[in-house]
């Protein structure tokens, strides 16, 4: 049986400043859906839909950070994730997400996964070029068999795979060219070399026989625990370079690698996303505003315009690959987060040496709530600006509606759960501010409830 995993891993500061720590690219709603061209969504949940359509999801593990987890929640309702600890690679997270489909999956170490990145943006043929690579490798105990994409163009962006003979159905691999100049990408289209496209397939028990070499169980809660042991490595160097047995399967689709503002612009169905104007004189230029005052270009070409809660950015796109090397010196909070159960995003934020103060606009999802949690050096103030929801605190249950008003003061234990459309206005006032003031105790609504009555 074949198993796959989604490997989401990185903070995507390349697309800064939508994207980052607490907002990686894959989570932005800022592509199509494969079937409607103006209904937009994130990269995670494309190819999430891709995967149902194909009959794939019910076998498939999403890999990732636990700072990650409530996104991953927020927009894929019932995702299996492979938590992380911590960040160390695509090696140790490929053991890990190995590990995982053994003990709460069920998968057997004769069975198959592929690995595959998060946030291919592609069509439905990639998956059935999946079912080739899948077909190919069910026939072999050893080795790794990858998929590579038909260049359409010499690309720099890119690494290569550099190939052999051909057989039925996979061409035999001689080994890589990472990101080449244009004028070698040339070279090696005509040796006919394909895309790396970052997705592999391997017989699951070879990848848990790695962590049984550095000490480290085969089951997902113990290898958790000892995840610092495994090597800080990508599984290109750990594995591929030395894997003598390596194949590959063609595919001939569409495919593209979103991870810098030129290549994004180029998918976008519009030249506008949010409250903008371009005047005529403008060519080429794409401007994305989640703010809201409006952004007007004018004369622009070959630019992309980004106005972010954490930042503005202007670009030609001929240097739209230098953001994150620019942008890495910008230390800045976010602003903006979304998480499992609505969004949240920061008006003010004003520090003082004995107290601080915070003002931040909350959005909770029909039918969500927060934690159930207390703080130990602030005091909260809430004004509900809309919907309706209902407050437990400490053992109470107080109806919140629109213009409402109520003061949290530190210690007092409470949770938030909106009925309807619910928006409001929370003021921190204390010593901590934020997320570090944070004692959570449970995240489950019937176990909330259940207090009261303790």
């Amino acid at each position: 049986m074949m198993y796959y995993v989604l490997l989401s891993g990185g903070s995507g500061r390349r697309l800064w400043p939508l994207s980052g720590e607490r907002r990686p690219k894959q989570y932005l709603k800022m592509v199509n859906r494969e079937n409607n061209s103006m209904d937009r969504c994130s990269m995670i949940q494309r190819v999430w839909e891709q995967l149902e359509e194909a009959g794939m999801a019910e076998r498939t593990v999403i890999t990732a950070g636990k700072d990650q987890e409530e996104l991953i929640l927020s927009q894929i309702r019932g995702a299996r994730i492979a938590l992380e600890p911590e960040g160390r690679d695509t090696f140790p997270a490929v053991l890990l997400s190995c590990a995982y489909l053994h003990s709460r999956m069920g998968a057997t170490e004769e069975d198959y996964v592929t690995v595959m990145p998060v946030d291919p943006y592609t069509e439905s043929s990639y998956f059935q070029a999946l079912r080739q690579l899948e077909q190919v490798m069910s026939g072999r105990k050893e080795g790794v068999g990858l998929m590579g994409v038909v260049p359409t163009h010499p690309s720099s962006k890119y690494g290569y795979i550099l190939t052999g003979d051909r057989k039925e159905g996979y061409v035999e691999v001689l080994g890589f060219a990472e990101k080449p100049e244009e004028e070698r990408a040339e070279e090696l289209i005509r040796q006919k070399a394909l895309w790396n496209c970052g997705v592999f397939c391997v017989r699951i028990g070879s990848i848990l026989q790695y962590a049984r070499a550095y000490g480290v169980s085969a089951e997902y809660e113990k290898m958790y625990e000892n995840y610092k042991q495994l090597p800080r490595i990508s599984f290109d160097y750990e594995v591929l370079e030395k894997t003598e047995e390596l194949v590959a399967v063609e595919y001939h689709g569409f495919w593209r690698d979103l991870g810098t503002w030129d290549a994004m612009a180029e998918q976008m169905s519009t030249d506008i996303i949010g409250n903008a104007l371009l005047d005529e004189d403008c060519k080429n230029t794409q401007v994305i505003n989640e703010l809201g005052i409006p952004v007007v270009a004018m004369g622009l070409e070959n630019m992309v315009v980004v106005a972010a809660r954490d930042g503005i950015l202007i670009t030609d796109k001929r240097r739209a690959g230098r953001v994150k090397e620019v942008a890495s010196g910008i230390l800045t909070p976010p602003m903006f987060e979304e998480r499992r159960w609505g969004t949240l995003e920061t008006l003010d934020d004003t520090g003082q040496e004995d107290r601080s103060t915070l003002t931040r606009k909350i959005n909770i999802y029909d039918g969500m709530n927060s934690s159930y949690h207390y703080h130990q050096y602030r005091d909260e103030i809430w004004t509900v600006l809309r919907g309706s929801g209902e407050l437990i605190l400490e053992g109470s249950k107080i109806p919140l509606s629109a213009g409402k008003a109520v003061c949290i003061r530190r210690g007092q234990r409470h949770a938030v759960k909106a009925m309807k459309d619910f928006e409001y206005i929370e003021i921190h006032i204390g010593e901590k501010i934020g997320n570090e003031d944070i004692n959570r105790i449970t995240f489950r609504w019937d176990e909330i409830e259940l207090s009261r009555i303790l």
